[in-house]
């Protein structure tokens, strides 16, 4: 786990060791999340690097009647 400062300009460096893991790079964008008392950033990625990341998903999911 690493921590980190906020500046007070509300800035925060992430730590290189991750930025290395995520392959981050300067000008990238991130969504910043809340969750509760938490904040996620999360590393938006272009389409053409989402392409068959969802491969060997699970897609037999039982479902509900659709009654109306």
């Amino acid at each position: 786990m690493e921590t980190v400062t906020i500046s007070p300009k509300f800035q925060v460096v992430i730590p290189k060791r991750i930025r290395e893991r995520l392959d981050l790079h300067p000008g990238q964008k991130i969504q910043a999340i809340q969750y509760g008392d938490r904040v996620e950033l999360v590393p938006m990625r272009p389409i053409e690097q989402m392409r068959g990341f969802l491969r060997g998903i699970e897609t037999d999911v039982p479902r509900e009647d659709d009654s109306l």
